[in-house]
């Protein structure tokens, strides 16, 4: 199968712990596809809640409105409905009541012709944390800057 990424939350892995993913739809307007084909949504400050309802809503996602869209055009910051089994919305709200994780938004890409989202159950990183990633990634750049200058 080939995947389009056509946007990433590149801060989310850097500011939570990554314990498990899970692919969801997205219930989207006309004009919302149009506007994410096109690449333009922004995950940065988006996150993901469960409700009393067993409904699962990304919240805070950034869709840009269609440029060709008429007075039918959607909401840019509106909450979307995403698209999960009923068993896996129940798992969900375990884990996030009982264990403190939170939902956030990896990515959105194109698998078929049909839009998807990338959620990930995670913790939130202390400082300490983020720092030791930060020590990691330095180490692992001055290894491969060594690698490259002796080839």
């Amino acid at each position: 199968m080939k995947f389009k990424t056509l946007a990433k939350n590149r801060k989310a892995r850097f500011e939570y712990e990554i314990q498990k993913t899970i692919e969801a739809g997205i219930a989207l307007k006309g004009t919302e596809v149009k506007s994410i084909r096109a690449g333009q949504i922004n995950l940065a400050e988006s996150y993901c809640r469960v409700d009393e309802r067993l409904q699962v809503y990304l919240l805070n996602a950034h869709i840009s409105q269609y440029g060709f869209g008429n007075r039918n055009n959607h909401e840019p910051l509106r909450p979307r409905r995403l698209l999960l089994h009923r068993s896996e919305i129940r798992r969900l709200y375990g884990q996030l009541k009982e264990q403190g994780l939170t939902l956030i938004p990896l990515k959105v890409y194109l698998k078929d012709g049909l839009i998807k989202l990338e959620l990930a159950v995670g913790r939130g990183k202390k400082l300490h944390d983020k720092r030791q990633t930060m020590k990691k990634r330095e180490a692992q750049r001055d290894v491969e800057r060594v690698l490259s200058d002796r080839s």
